[in-house]
């Protein structure tokens, strides 16, 4: 019988909160849990969460024998045997002034890609170095599993700071909407797909998928994609007009290079002007996020709250969750089953540096991920994967010297600015508005 685990969630004010809890639910057989604490500094939002949640997990998840929400980090991080880590550093208003501000001088604006992402990523290494040394202070042998933005430079900095911590494992759920997106074309399930994946966080390529008998489906898929198109199909996601035109944008991307399936966020980086031009700087995604999915979560919460029940609520799990919550019972209980997961290159990409964090299938042990090699990948991607790694090393070099040249030379490398004196006055902008965040630029 399957031991219960004790899983702390920190960042329990998300507005993904629930859609995890929905799919703890939906793994329970696969994943059961003794115990479930949030943590958050937000006191007032976590409430709302977990006051939701305490009805769901009555209703249904019984098994769950304690159930504890706290903003104190000894509660919360004693004793757990996971942790999903899902912060945001400054909110939705930081993240709304990380799209505007490069926009405001014609370059993309988005939360993990450019500049936005840049600025997101340095406000995020200090709070997850800071979370991680106290969670190993009060559970020094627990899974750290780690899904906060910008994974790629969050992940690089994770492993500068703890490079023999093997327990700490940085993980994306995009790959997963895109095969579940995949599935539906060929109708079938997402867990019926194998793939075959390189690069790094949102900057990769699909080079094939197979079924589990092995039968290669890459080209149908292609086939399917370039004469029909492909649409979102994640509940999280589905009915967002945004995510739709992102994942039009895959015919494109496809049309223009049929050699490898894309991974969404690749628009940014090959279509930079075009991505600029649809923005509106007073209506971001940020803002479209805080005036849409934020009041429709916690309106949900007090719904429910209110009611004393969720039988009157359609409540569905995401696979962003489920995902999750597979990756942690393939560690937990050593079943070895393959996940693409982002982990130290250590020449599973020969041509790319080892050092390098990369995004890659990997079979998920007690030991920890053991990476399958890719193989020597074909210059095109090699060139442009290294332009971005670059940037991303450039960013943490950046946070841990607070030397300001070293962000300026990142964002020239970053194919979403490419100018040196945009980069400039981007980076005095960014680093003036998150001044209180980034204390080590102001000298």
């Amino acid at each position: 019988m399957m031991k219960p685990q004790k899983l702390t969630i920190v960042g329990g004010g998300s507005t993904y909160t629930l859609g995890m809890i929905n799919s703890l639910i939906a793994e329970k057989e696969a994943f059961p849990l003794s115990k479930i604490t949030f943590y958050d500094i937000d006191e007032q939002r976590q409430a709302s969460n977990a006051k939701a949640t305490e009805i769901l997990l009555r209703e249904a998840y019984p098994e769950v024998e304690e159930f504890v929400y706290t903003t104190d980090k000894e509660t919360a991080f004693s004793d757990a045997d996971f942790f999903f880590i899902q912060i945001r550093t400054g909110g939705l208003p930081m993240r709304e002034r990380d799209e505007q501000i490069p926009l405001s001088y014609g370059c993309v604006g988005q939360e993990t890609c450019g500049a936005g992402g840049m600025a997101y990523g340095l406000r995020s290494i200090g709070d997850m170095i800071t979370l991680v040394n106290d969670i190993r202070h009060f559970a020094p042998d627990a899974w750290i599993l780690n899904y906060t933005n910008p994974a790629a430079i969050v992940a690089e900095a994770l492993q500068r700071e703890f490079p023999h911590d093997n327990r700490i494992l940085n993980i994306c759920d995009m790959p997963a909407a895109i095969m579940v997106s995949y599935a539906q074309l060929l109708g079938c399930e997402i867990w019926d797909l194998v793939p075959e994946y390189f690069g790094l966080n949102h900057f990769g390529w699909f080079t094939k998928v197979r079924n589990r008998e092995g039968v290669d489906l890459t080209d149908e898929i292609k086939r399917i994609i370039l004469e029909e198109g492909i649409s979102a199909v994640d509940p999280e996601i589905a009915d967002d007009p945004s995510w739709q035109a992102t994942f039009k944008n895959m015919q494109t991307m496809l049309k223009d290079n049929p050699q490898y399936l894309p991974n969404t966020y690749l628009q940014y980086y090959l279509y930079p002007e075009k991505m600029v031009e649809k923005e509106d700087i007073a209506n971001t995604r940020a803002r479209q996020v805080i005036n849409g999915r934020e009041k429709r979560v916690f309106s949900l919460n007090e719904r429910i709250i209110a009611a004393g029940t969720t039988a009157n609520e359609h409540l569905h799990a995401d696979i962003h969750g489920r995902y999750m919550v597979r990756v942690a019972a393939s560690l937990a209980y050593n079943r070895g089953e393959t996940y693409l997961v982002i982990v130290p290159n250590d020449g599973a990409i020969p041509n790319i540096q080892n050092d390098a964090m990369v995004e890659v299938p990997a079979a998920l042990t007690n030991d920890g991920p053991k990476r399958f090699a890719v193989g020597t990948i074909p210059t095109f991607q090699k060139a442009l994967i290294e332009g971005q790694l670059g940037y991303e090393k450039l960013v943490v070099d950046a946070w841990f010297s607070g030397d300001r040249q070293t962000l300026v030379n990142a964002l020239t490398l970053n194919r979403t600015v490419v100018d040196v004196p945009k980069a400039q006055q981007i980076v005095e902008e960014l680093l003036r508005v998150n001044a209180d965040y980034l204390p080590q630029f102001q000298q």
